[in-house]
């Protein structure tokens, strides 16, 4: 089951041979034409300020606003598929708990940022950020940092970093529309307009999106429809989001700006154990955070200064009915509700030092809070009972220091230490190297660092399941790359090979826990490593025709305490989609998503067979100012699970109209 890192090079090493190979084939621009180079991508996340994309020795990968806008007002989800490293699990569709994975890592291990604001949620057991909240507003763009980025962003960047970032105005008014329906009884809209007058500049947007959906349990898994002998009924989603952004420029050198989001998901799910797995169970989940950005230049703009004070809130409620073993069903309904806080503050100084580079320093303080309360209905009422109420408060101290000590070469040094009361003290570190040949469009980039992960409150506090002291869990990691471009930039390559190592890992055991925890408790106690490659292409096969976008990951994930392979990482995974445009305004895209063979459970349990499942995209602009749109979902109606049991969306389609003015 597990394969060496030499079978991985060995792998991989066709295509980094191919890419050496083909750099003479990359032809220069010619001054004779007049045109000017491209103006390089600019990427915020890598370095915690605005870099070349080309200058970043880190894997990073971008999703653009339009790509987002093209895929689907219901889930962000879909989108991420996009980025190679990255794999998502959905639990039953939209609604249900979406959980996002960089490199093998836990989902707890991926870091989420909002504008650059954190939101992973203080009240989940591990501390881990389900998409179900993130729901696709007016998004500018997705910054996906692989890898282990916790001395640039401390806890929970062992895997890496998803920034989401907002748009910001600018320019004239900007106003956007968009409405669509289609299977399921699913109905989306979506609005939002943007723009700058003056020194002032301004963005809002709305979503929302419903639909009847389908059992999340069970529904087109045949051994369960066969033996369930009635039909499934449908679980509903509901979800509504706002973002906004506004601020102003009080001077040439001080700006100030306000932001915030909200969004609220109300989604039916099914218990799905027991002998009764399909019942009418109900969640409402909202994430709402607001923010305050002021940012100062000193010294002529050699100092930047950077002010952030933060807060956002998590809440879940969910009614669980179940339904007793015996020969007559017995119902069971539990209300649970938790709240997770957090507030804080955050200072970061970005130095000039002219030709000997950038130095960056920052100071942070946040406090997180969990409480949380529970409530039996049936069959046995009982009051409403706080069942958590833990906070802790977590000082940061971070420094970066970017160096080009030759031509187009750049270095990176960084170091972070955090201080979580009460708990412990931890520091990492990661260091970067990208050297760029203008004359082959040739990118070599290299990172190597640490990780960890603080433990969750639940983990620590949870009167029934806590363990006080539990150490942080911590990771190394190191990855190396090419970003080639040929033929005049109608041909982007890139891969990567990734190593990664864990240990302290936070698990979950029964029956050596203290006599006072006879249901579980956690320990650190796991170690895992996580290696393979990542590869992604943009041809442009036919110009002004047809185009080609690929993202491969291949990975071997391993449980280093008993050599198993980990659950819901395929060893392959990909997607690949082309788009086409037969006539001017028309475009056409098709694009296939595959994920090979994985287990649901630990130990190598409950296999998952491989699926591959082919959707459309097709747009045709009326106008200028508005466009028709058909969105055709598992064209084949193929029958696949992400987790055991759960269900997954058959042939479906939409269609709705864009409008932009």
């Amino acid at each position: 089951m597990t394969f060496p890192l030499r079978r991985r090079v060995a792998a991989a090493g066709p295509l980094f041979l191919a890419l050496s190979l083909s750099l003479p084939l990359s032809a220069k621009a010619d001054p004779a034409a007049g045109t000017d180079a491209a103006l390089p991508e600019i990427v915020v996340t890598a370095t915690r300020g605005p870099t070349a994309i080309g200058r970043v020795g880190s894997a990073i990968s971008v999703i653009t606003g339009e790509e987002i806008r093209r895929a689907s007002p219901k889930s962000v989800a879909d989108v991420l598929r996009r980025v190679p490293g990255l794999s998502v699990v959905e639990t039953g569709g939209p609604g249900g708990t979406t959980l996002v994975r960089l490199r093998g890592s836990e989902p707890r291990h991926t870091l989420v940022l909002v504008d650059g604001i954190r939101v992973n949620d203080p009240s989940a057991a591990a501390g881990e950020f389900d998409f179900v909240n993130l729901i696709p507003t007016d998004i500018e763009r997705i910054e996906v940092l692989r890898g282990p980025q916790s001395a640039l962003y401390g806890s929970d960047a062992i895997g890496g970093v998803i920034n989401v970032i907002t748009r910001r105005g600018k320019g004239p008014t900007r106003v956007q529309a968009d409405g669509e329906a289609g299977s399921y009884g699913s109905k989306g809209l979506r609005g939002a307009v943007s723009g700058a007058s003056g020194r002032l500049f301004y963005a809002l947007s709305l979503t929302g999106y419903d639909t009847a959906g389908f059992s999340r349990y069970g529904d087109r898994i045949g051994r369960i429809t066969r033996a369930y002998g009635r039909p499934l009924e449908a679980d509903a989603t509901a979800r509504f989001a706002a973002t906004g952004r506004l601020g102003v420029a009080l001077s040439d050198d001080v700006e100030t700006e306000l932001g915030g989001s909200t969004a609220v998901t109300r989604a039916q799910y099914d218990a799905a154990f027991g002998p009764y797995p399909d019942t009418p169970s109900a969640s409402l989940q909202r994430l709402s955070q607001v923010f305050s950005r002021t940012t100062a230049h000193a010294f002529d703009h050699q100092l930047k200064n950077t002010l952030t004070v933060f807060a956002n809130r998590t809440e879940r409620d969910y009614r669980d009915i179940s339904y007793g073993f015996g020969p007559q069903p017995r119902a069971e309904w539990l209300k649970s509700a938790y709240v997770g806080d957090r507030i804080g503050a955050e200072y970061q100084g970005d130095l000039s030092l002219d030709r000997w580079g950038l130095f960056t320093v920052g100071l942070r303080t946040e406090e997180e809070r969990l409480v949380s309360h529970q409530q039996s209905v049936l069959p046995q009422p009982t009051p409403r009972m706080k069942t958590n109420d833990a906070r802790q408060t977590t000082r940061s101290l971070f420094a970066l220091y970017q160096v080009s000590p030759a031509d187009n070469l750049s270095l990176s040094l960084g170091g972070r230490l955090d201080d979580v009361a009460n708990a412990d003290r931890f520091a990492t570190w990661r260091a970067t190297l990208a050297y760029e040949i203008p004359e082959s469009e040739t990118v070599f980039r290299t990172s190597a660092g640490t990780g960890a992960k603080a433990p969750s409150l639940f983990q620590l506090y949870d009167p029934t399941y806590g363990t006080p002291g539990l150490a942080p869990e911590r990771s190394f990691g190191v990855d190396a790359g090419v970003d080639q471009t040929l033929f005049d930039g109608r041909l982007k390559l890139s891969g990567t090979l990734f190593l990664n190592r864990y240990r302290d890992l936070i698990a979950f055991a029964t029956g050596v826990c203290p006599v006072t925890q006879p249901w579980g408790c956690y320990f650190n106690v796991a170690r895992a490593q996580t290696s393979g490659f990542e590869l992604a292409a943009d041809a442009e096969l036919v110009p002004a025709l047809l185009r080609l976008k690929l993202a491969y990951t291949n990975l071997d994930a391993v449980d280093r305490t008993t050599d198993k392979a980990l659950p819901r990482r395929p060893a392959n995974e990909g997607r690949l989609g082309f788009v086409l445009t037969p006539a001017a305004g028309l475009s056409i895209e098709p694009s296939v998503v595959f994920v090979g063979e994985r287990f649901s459970s630990p130990d190598e349990r409950d296999r998952l067979a491989p699926y591959a499942r082919l959707d459309l995209l097709a747009e045709y602009d009326l106008s200028p100012t508005a466009s028709l749109f058909l969105r055709a979902e598992n064209l084949t109606n193929a029958r696949y699970e992400e987790v055991r049991n759960y269900a997954t969306p058959g042939r479906s389609f939409y269609a709705g109209l864009r409008t932009t003015w």
